[in-house]
């Protein structure tokens, strides 16, 4: 991924996919926006939004974050759910360092 003007690759271990992709964000973060370490997932629910269309169906990922003083809420919604899991986990992340600066 791009941080700042620098390109990073990395990857990271978890506690299945999700959190394994929240570790490789924050480790790639880190270096450049100590900040991170401050912010924590506090809530994550998926919804099923088409029920009827099974495996195929779109999935909504709702993440909850905060740094200790304020939390916020990020959305992500795509058919595949380590995707919509991205969109949330990024936007969480983008938000919080938006707060700190």
């Amino acid at each position: 991924m791009r941080v700042g003007e620098e390109i990073v690759h990395t990857a990271a271990e978890g506690n299945g996919p999700v959190n394994a992709l929240d570790n490789a964000l924050r480790k790639a973060l880190e270096t450049i926006y100590p900040e991170v370490a401050a912010l924590r997932l506090l809530d994550y629910k998926v919804r099923v939004l088409e029920e009827k269309a099974g495996t195929e169906a779109q999935v909504r990922v709702l993440i909850e974050t905060g740094n200790g003083k304020e939390t916020w809420g990020t959305v992500g919604v795509s058919t595949n759910i380590i995707e919509a899991s991205w969109q949330a986990l990024a936007d969480s992340m983008a938000y919080g360092l938006l707060g700190e600066k």
